[in-house]
């Protein structure tokens, strides 16, 4: 008997705010999602906060978004992190420090 398990993939762009610029917090971070095998993407904006644009299935979402708002980066500060859902990408399948 074969059972076909269907996973759920869900997207969201993170921004987060404090002090995440020059602490590390991008390498940690994807350094948190390749051990959690979440994939997307992670950059600083000029205003000095974190994007992260990231997919996986829903449970690994929500520990993945919380260990961000714990900061990665032991030398890092989290002040707020707001998520937006987004599309998924199926053809990605890594995670990139931008």
């Amino acid at each position: 008997m074969l059972i076909e398990v269907l996973i759920m993939l869900i997207a969201k762009k993170i921004i987060v705010r404090g002090h995440v610029q020059g602490v590390g917090f991008r390498y940690f971070t994807t350094t948190l999602a390749e051990d959690m095998g979440v994939v997307g993407a992670v950059w600083n904006k000029e205003d000095g906060s974190v994007h992260i644009e990231a997919q996986a299935e829903e449970s690994v979402m929500a520990d993945f978004v919380a260990k961000v708002g714990e900061s990665p980066s032991p030398y890092g500060r989290v002040d707020s992190v707001t998520t937006q859902d987004i599309a998924v990408h199926e053809d990605r399948n890594s995670f990139r420090e931008l």
